[in-house]
């Protein structure tokens, strides 16, 4: 599974850096990053780290 970020529209609230740290972090500029594989482990966390983004910036694809 993969992960990205839609970083121009990232509000940068750091919701999914604290849900799913291993995937996900803010970059040096403020949005939110990619920053590791969605793992077979990895896969709720990301999973609701896209669920709960506030402005649904998130997007996991097979």
């Amino acid at each position: 599974m993969k992960a990205s970020i839609d970083r121009e529209n990232c509000i940068s609230c750091g919701l999914c850096t604290e849900i799913c740290p291993e995937v996900f972090r803010l970059g040096e500029d403020g949005p939110a990053e990619v920053h590791g594989e969605v793992t077979d482990e990895l896969r709720q966390s990301a999973s609701e780290a896209r669920d709960n983004c506030p402005v649904s910036v998130i997007s996991l694809d097979e």
